[in-house]
């Protein structure tokens, strides 16, 4: 279930991307309806056209402004590093994979542990160097099965940043991503080494209490996190959880 819009980069993450300071704002561009767009396609690309971490994405070479949310997150939480294995949920189009490349450097680390990545999305997405690439649907029967075996052992952090496509209902849209938050838990606590952490979208909306009890009791921290380059006026939340107690059984 790959998230539309997520990206992350072909680029590095230097300069003011790395250090998370805030980008300058330009002068506000105002776009004209055209005969064939709607009102609320001209109000998102004007907000498109007025967003400072868009402007940054173009200017590094980035796939989209998302990959800035997991550069946030990690500078917050620090849960990448050299030699960390990694299951990137929702990866196309592939930005958060090549922040957790660059980071966990897979492969190529001198640690004991060599690092490793797996990126998982229903929809195609061009290769990052270092990730081992899944094309499936997250949801499908055989997915934990076919992912496990990709990554052959413990993952210490498990990333969703999957989404359902927008119905315009904010009601539906919260459950729909909300199941999508809970089938990347029950993955998470099936593969996640002792001390592992655990990085998910949800949405405001009620439910992610429920969600949140549970994690709290596995996790030895957990967190709500919004990262700088998450909208204000969007309902997205990150849960971040570290400190993966091991796998309870019922």
């Amino acid at each position: 279930m790959g998230a539309p819009g997520r990206g992350g980069g072909r680029g590095g993450t230097g300069g003011r991307t790395r250090s998370g300071a805030p980008l300058g704002r330009g002068a506000g561009v105002k776009v004209k309806t055209a005969k064939r767009r709607t009102a609320s396609s001209t109000r998102w690309l004007e907000r498109q056209l007025n967003d400072p971490y868009v402007a940054e994405a173009r200017r590094l070479g980035l796939r989209s402004r998302s990959a800035f949310k997991l550069i946030h997150i990690d500078e917050r939480f620090h849960i990448l590093g050299a030699g960390k294995r990694v299951v990137d949920l929702g990866a196309a189009p592939g930005g958060w994979t090549a922040v957790t490349a660059e980071r966990i450097r897979p492969g190529k680390s001198k640690s004991k542990a060599p690092g490793q990545l797996i990126a998982v999305d229903i929809g195609e997405m061009d290769p990052v160097p270092g990730a081992v690439m899944l094309r499936l649907d997250f949801l499908a029967d055989d997915a934990p099965a076919r992912i496990k075996e990709a990554l052959d052992g413990p993952a210490d952090v498990v990333l969703s940043d999957m989404a359902a496509p927008a119905t315009g209902h904010s009601a539906t849209d919260h459950l729909r991503v909300m199941a999508l938050a809970e089938a990347a838990y029950a993955f998470a606590r099936e593969v996640l080494a002792p001390g592992g952490a655990f990085v998910s979208k949800v949405l405001r909306g009620g439910t992610e209490k429920q969600l949140l009890d549970a994690i709290k009791r596995e996790f030895r921290a957990v967190k709500h996190f919004k990262p700088k380059a998450s909208r204000a006026d969007s309902a997205e939340i990150y849960l971040v959880a570290t400190g993966f107690r091991g796998m309870m059984r019922d």
